[in-house]
Formats: C-alpha cells, structure tokens, sequence
C-alpha cells in the first residue's frame, strides 16, 4: 500500500498546522500579563503585623575535603562506561535510520 503526497499538499497542511499552532498559542494568551502584578490596595489594611526580625543561626561548616584516588578513578571509569554505552545505542540507532532511508530511495529509484 503507497500513498502519494505532492509537495504542494504537503506544504499546504504544514502551514495550516503553524498557523493553527500561533492562534492556539496567541489565544493561550490572550488578556493575560506577560508578568503577574501585584494588587495595590488602596487604603491601608486594618490589621497590619508589627514587623518583627528573623534569627539567624550562624554554624560552622567542614571545608572541602578533595575525592582521593580511587574515587576519581572510579568517577571516569563510570563516566567512560556510560558514554560508551550511550555512544553504542546513537551509532545503532543513526545506522538503522540510515539504513532505512537508502533502502527507501533505492525502492523508489527502481519504480
């Protein structure tokens, strides 16, 4: 089973989806503040809080302590395995794509 879309037809349905897409998104926004503002009473409150300041407890901390060897070791041998493992899935994957694109037009150059 084929189907055939002109590149007209193509074109055609790609702008009505933007344009429909920047109404949705124009409507989304429609009478909102890019920023929400703050209500300004216009008298002052009845009841209002005496302003009373906030404690602060001051405590020492331990200072840096470097990763010794092994950890450091331990740190790029991981990072090493899982680029490698992520390298290994993208390869796959860019080699099936491709594989399916050349065996698509070289199905469409023998028609």
């Amino acid at each position: 089973m084929s189907v055939v879309v002109s590149v007209t037809d193509l074109t055609t349905q790609a702008g009505w989806m933007a344009g429909l897409a920047v109404l949705a998104l124009v409507m989304a926004g429609w009478r909102k503040n890019a920023r929400a503002t703050a209500r300004v009473p216009r008298r002052e409150p009845i009841v209002r809080r005496k302003w009373v300041p906030v404690g602060i407890a001051e405590t020492t901390a331990p200072l840096y302590k470097r990763p010794g060897p092994l950890r450091r070791v331990w740190a790029v041998v991981a990072s090493s395995g899982i680029a490698l493992v992520i390298g290994a899935v993208v390869a796959i994957t860019i080699a099936f794509g491709t594989a399916y694109a050349v065996i698509t037009l070289t199905d469409l150059l023998k028609q």
